[in-house]
């Protein structure tokens, strides 16, 4: 056995922090210098054991993990990182309840199979050996104690905190046996999550659970004994497109955050849209969200001072919806409905649908049918970082596409988060605060058994946590980043951002959600929307910088 499971042991129990302690203080260094993971790992084994500096590096990974962990159980008192003046809403929150039998069905029928699975089959490596067998086999080490006792884990000295704390544990040291490659340790510590984490329990449960999956995943990408990575390995979840846009329509009416996104775009795009001059108006819209953006939209176009305009949309799907017949017709029929209402209000709106991959030879006049004279602007909720790379040069070739439309605003709405980080485990750390806080705003609004909130969870937030924790390469597209990386890569293609002036209406728009704990703020010409202090979304707008 290698060296990382001898000092991820202790003589009781499972050492399961010593390797996330180590990874805290001196992993997140190595990569801002940019080191590679082989010779960081080689580098902390080595710091690790030497005897000069043994004492002191405990104290600092020890304080660097309590951190951490403790940000968990503290969500509200997140510290703020941005360098801006921050403005809070805060709305007394109420619960809904929507019951779904199919749904809780389908739940139990999942975690029965895993944990089944878990409780019933011991892990067995490729050559028949126990792996339990297998972790004591040298005499350097101390055995492995037996599974942990679910209801013992629920009965901690101080309750659900300790179980939170352990789960945390069990998850961060996981989560390094899985970037260490070592298969057999992180199949049996993430069988001991799979005790704990509940996916009709509480946030932190909930989002273990998918964490829990997405390591699973990331396992299966392991071929062999030789740690070669092949993403065609990791089984479909098998989610329709259809099941996507119903989750993200339960998402929009049950928290602000699409709303958030789609109000921001609106009002930026209404400010560019002001003058007579301006009498047609059309919308590249990058990766189509259904038409829930637009209704809101067309009334307020539709009563200006000057008259209404004249409406065009092209909504880019980067899919043939041939291939899905039901979807087709159902956005037919609301492209229908959309214009209907459009002409009652009397204006003129026109939706055209392209199915082409987004590359930058589709940015071209002829392929996406632009007019001499009309107001030109390229709208992106939660789009845009799909195309960012590790080295964010697909990005830019994007963003320079687009410029050389010369558009007269373009408005993105992204996630603000950094999941885009070169190292698995700081990407893990990151993603896993992140999506903590979202499912702790999900536990604030809506019931445990909730139908919508299960949607939310395993069908949007979920698929993007598994991507973010399963794949690499090209096949990792959920590659969320802050807003200063949004505002640098803007800038360097040539934008120049827009101040957004919506801070009063997206406050009216908070409280429909009679929900305590979103907070607004702005941070050099972004606006955030973020839970008890921690940013969620981003809205900005932008408009080619004439120098």
């Amino acid at each position: 056995m290698n060296g990382w499971i001898s000092f991820l042991m202790d003589e009781t129990n499972l050492n399961q922090d010593m390797a996330i302690r180590r990874f805290c203080a001196a992993r997140t260094e190595q990569e801002e210098r940019g080191d590679s993971m082989e010779e960081a790992a080689n580098n902390e084994l080595d710091a690790f054991w030497s005897p000069d500096t043994t004492s002191s590096t405990t104290a600092q990974i020890g304080s660097s993990e309590e951190e951490f962990v403790d940000s968990f159980f503290n969500i509200d008192k997140e510290e703020n990182h941005h360098e801006s003046s921050k403005e809070e809403n805060m709305f007394p929150c109420e619960e809904a309840t929507f019951q779904d039998d199919d749904y809780l069905d389908t739940l139990l029928a999942m975690v029965n199979d895993i944990e089944g699975d878990s409780a019933s089959s011991p892990v067995i490596n490729e050559d028949g050996d126990n792996a339990n067998d297998l972790l004591v086999a040298s005499s350097d080490m101390v055995p492995l104690p037996s599974a942990i006792n679910v209801e013992e884990a629920h009965q901690g000295s101080n309750g659900p905190a300790d179980q939170g704390l352990h789960l945390v544990h069990l998850m961060l040291a996981c989560a390094e046996a899985v970037g260490c490659r070592d298969t057999k340790l992180a199949t049996l510590m993430l069988n001991q999550v799979w005790a704990l984490a509940n996916p009709w329990g509480d946030s932190l449960q909930r989002v273990c659970f998918c964490f829990a999956m997405g390591l699973k995943s990331r396992l299966s990408l392991v071929v062999g004994t030789n740690g070669i990575f092949n993403n065609a390995d990791i089984p479909l979840m098998g989610i329709s497109r259809a099941e996507k846009l119903d989750a993200l329509q339960s998402l929009y009416q049950t928290t602000p955050y699409l709303a958030f996104g789609f109000m921001a775009a609106n009002e930026a795009i209404c400010q560019a849209a002001q003058g007579k001059e301006f009498d047609c108006i059309h919308i590249i819209d990058l990766g189509i969200l259904g038409l829930r953006q637009w209704p809101s939209l067309i009334r307020t176009l539709a009563s200006r001072p000057e008259g209404p305009p004249v409406l065009r949309i092209t909504m880019i799907i980067n899919e043939d919806i041939k291939t899905h017949p039901n979807h087709d017709l159902e956005l037919q029929a609301n492209m229908k409905a959309l214009v209907d209402d459009a002409n009652s209000l009397g204006m003129t709106l026109q939706l055209y649908v392209v199915t082409d991959i987004v590359t930058p030879a589709l940015f071209t006049s002829e392929k996406l049918k632009l007019r001499e004279g009309e107001l030109l602007i390229v709208n992106s909720i939660m789009h845009l970082h799909k195309y960012v790379k590790e080295s964010r040069g697909s990005l830019k070739i994007i963003l320079q596409a687009i410029k050389k439309l010369s558009p007269g605003l373009v408005t993105v709405v992204e996630q603000d988060a950094n999941h885009n980080g070169p190292f698995f485990l700081g990407r893990f750390l990151e993603s896993l605060h992140y999506y903590s806080a979202i499912f702790d705003s999900l536990e604030a609004s809506l019931a445990r058994h909730s139908a919508q909130r299960f949607k939310i969870e395993r069908m949007h937030f979920g698929e993007q946590i598994r991507n973010i924790v399963a794949y690499e390469g090209s096949d990792r597209i959920e590659r969320h980043e802050r807003a200063d990386q949004w505002r640098r890569q803007l800038g360097r293609a040539g934008f120049r951002i827009v101040g957004l002036k919506c801070m009063s209406q997206i406050r009216m728009m908070l409280s429909v959600y009679s929900c305590d704990g979103y907070s607004l703020a702005t941070d050099k010409g972004c606006l955030l929307l973020g839970w008890k202090g921690r940013p969620i979304m981003l809205a900005s707008a932008w408009r080619v910088d004439v120098v």
